[in-house]
Formats: C-alpha cells, sequence, structure tokens
C-alpha cells in the first residue's frame, strides 16, 4: 500500500475515533430529567453542560473526515479514471454510497442532540403539560456510531478505489510496452529451376 494511501486512513481514523470518543463523552455530560429544575409556572431551570460543544466538536470533526476523504479520492461518479469491472470497484461503490447515508445521519443526531443541550434556549420554552424536555438517552450513542460507519466505510472505500486505480494505472503502462521476442521474417530460400535434361543425365546417367 502506497504511503500517501496509508497516510490519509490514519488521519481520517483519527478524527473518525476523535468524533466518535466527543459524541460519547457528550452522551456522558448530557442533562439529564434528574438535573433539570421546575423553578415553577412550568419554567425549567437547566444547569451548565458540556454536551454541547462536545456534540458540536464531534460534529466538526465529522465533517473535516468526510471530506478529507472525498477530496482525496474523488467522487465515484466524477472520476476521470475508467470504470472496470469487478470486486473492487462494487465495494467501493457500497461503501460510497453507505458511508454518506451514515454521515448524514450521524451529522443530523449529533446536531440535534447538540441543539437540544443548549440551556438558555430550553430555559426560555415554556411548556403547558408542566414537563421539562431533555435529549433523550442514546442521541449522542446513535450519532458516535453512525460516525464511527461512516468513517470506517469511508476508508474502505477509499483503500478500494486507489487499489482500483493502481491496478488500471499498471495495465495501461504495460500496454505501451513491447513483450515477447522480436518478430524476424522467416528467410525463404529462392528457388532454383533445373533444366530438364540435367535432372535427367543426373538420375539416368
Amino acid at each position: 500500500m502506497e504511503r500517501k494511501v496509508v497516510a490519509v486512513c490514519v488521519a481520517v481514523g483519527f478524527l473518525g475515533l476523535l468524533s466518535v470518543a466527543l459524541a460519547f463523552a457528550a452522551e456522558a455530560t448530557r442533562i439529564k430529567a434528574s438535573d433539570v429544575e421546575e423553578t415553577g409556572q412550568y419554567r425549567c431551570t437547566y444547569p451548565k453542560s458540556p454536551a454541547l460543544a462536545l456534540g458540536l466538536l464531534s460534529s466538526l470533526a465529522l465533517i473535516v473526515a468526510q471530506v478529507i476523504i472525498n477530496t482525496v479520492a474523488g467522487c465515484i461518479c466524477c472520476t476521470k479514471h475508467p470504470r472496470p469491472s469487478g470486486t473492487n470497484w462494487m465495494v467501493a461503490l457500497i461503501c460510497f454510497i453507505a458511508s454518506w447515508v451514515s454521515f448524514v445521519i450521524a451529522f443530523l443526531l449529533l446536531l440535534t442532540g447538540a441543539a437540544l443541550s443548549d440551556r438558555r434556549t430550553l430555559e426560555r420554552r415554556y411548556f403547558d403539560d408542566g414537563e421539562c424536555y431533555v435529549v433523550k438517552s442514546g442521541v449522542f450513542a446513535g450519532g458516535a456510531l453512525s460516525s464511527f460507519t461512516s468513517v470506517a466505510l469511508g476508508i474502505v472505500y477509499y483503500v478500494a478505489l486507489s487499489s482500483k486505480n493502481a491496478q488500471t494505472w499498471g495495465s495501461q503502462q504495460n500496454q505501451g510496452i513491447v513483450m515477447g521476442h522480436p518478430q524476424v521474417p522467416p528467410i525463404q530460400a529462392t528457388p532454383v529451376f533445373v533444366h530438364e535434361d540435367t535432372y535427367n543425365r543426373q538420375q539416368f546417367p
């Protein structure tokens, strides 16, 4: 595997793990229902929580990882390289689609969890049913798992596409090299015409 491919995979993998760690940290520090105080007239007071910043940082790390992997690998639908049929191409296509689907899910979950963790926004709201709303359990965790899936599939997509491009480049190089032995035209003997009488004299002296 080329050094460039290894470097990209390491960088994207680090950002993916960072996004997952931040998302789980946001899940652990999110505001729970037991942390909210009701001060009367259905007004809820929320404590401070780092879940908002952690969720936003997790989303940012995920976005940077997705941008890097798609910038380096290029869009599979817009690539200038030929598209040979084979296992690598199908794996790259499936991983490309699944990576983007997982990215959208992760981004929405992390962004929603971060927005609902803003206590200043929640404290300005009044609820007729007398309940204080908080981020549900598992929102940030779901975003973390979706982030991990998106980054992992993105790396597989990049590796599969890089392998396909390397094979294509090698086949194109081989087409420009003449292989085999030099072709030498066979030497044909010039026919010699012998007079009929001479032939008869050689056979019957």
